[in-house]
């Protein structure tokens, strides 16, 4: 029997990793976690992060899933070693993939990173970065209220201009032409920061390279689903499910998304 993928975020943002999950591996089942009880996960302690990540994880393992996904920057950051030690399957991280993309795109060796308290805290990109390209300087800025504008559906309009331009100003000044987007809520953000941030500024999407990482371990496992059919994608949230459900007709079209509201740890 093939088991499933399973995601988990801490809200609605690892839907971007879904979406391309789903365009690169369209006949894989699919099992999504969103502690949207529990968000944001970036104002958190790493101790705290990392505990709701090992709940999140014993979850999912209950569903019988055969790979892990921590669709999120800052569980990815402070949380995701420690998960990939205590767990027996194969654990993705979306920071990795994202820190790989920046440091071969970058023609000026200039890096901007955005994402939550706790991501920019722990200093993982700029060390990811820098491991690959040491030349690479890295400039990093803590974008806390993104989060909060995603999850209430502000992603356009005059508020989030004003809040990004704030956020984004010191990173225009330090010229950079690469701007990884290190928390999976963000890309609901990127026509907004793209007009801040401006065409000679390349977005990078973590997601994509999630993705193309998760068919690449997958392939080297011999671990696809064999065998064609309806993929069976379940989403699982630790709060009322409405926003959720709303927020995900939004990424998958006219496709109804549908959610179980369900009990993780302490929630």
């Amino acid at each position: 029997m093939d088991k499933a993928i399973g995601i988990f975020d801490s809200g609605i943002g690892g839907l971007t990793v879904v979406k391309e999950v789903v365009a690169a591996l369209p006949d894989e089942d699919i099992i999504y976690l969103g502690d949207t009880a529990r968000v944001p996960y970036g104002i958190r302690s790493p101790e705290t992060v990392t505990r709701y990540s090992f709940e999140n994880t014993r979850f999912l393992l209950a569903q019988e899933i055969k790979m892990l996904v921590v669709a999120c920057n800052t569980a990815s950051a402070v949380s995701l070693a420690a998960v990939q030690r205590e767990f027996p399957l194969p654990v993705v991280g979306v920071l990795e993939p994202g820190a790989r993309a920046a440091a071969a795109v970058t023609r000026t060796r200039r890096v901007g990173v955005i994402g939550t308290e706790a991501t920019i805290g722990s200093g993982a990109y700029e060390k990811a970065i820098k491991a690959i390209n040491p030349e690479i300087q890295v400039s990093s800025r803590a974008c806390p209220l993104f989060v909060p504008l995603v999850e209430e559906g502000w992603t356009h309009g005059e508020v989030a201009m004003l809040v990004a331009g704030r956020y984004l100003a010191p990173l225009r000044e330090r010229n950079i032409d690469t701007l990884v987007l290190g928390c999976t809520h963000y890309p609901l953000l990127k026509k907004v920061i793209g007009t801040i941030m401006g065409p000679t500024v390349t977005l990078i999407d973590s997601a994509t390279e999630t993705a193309k990482e998760v068919s690449g371990l997958l392939a080297e496992r011999g671990a696809k689903k064999q065998g064609r059919g309806a993929a069976d994608r379940k989403f699982f949230v630790t709060d009322t499910p409405a926003r959720f459900e709303k927020a995900g007709k939004l990424f998958f079209g006219d496709s109804r998304v549908t959610a179980e509201q369900v009990r993780v740890g302490g929630v």
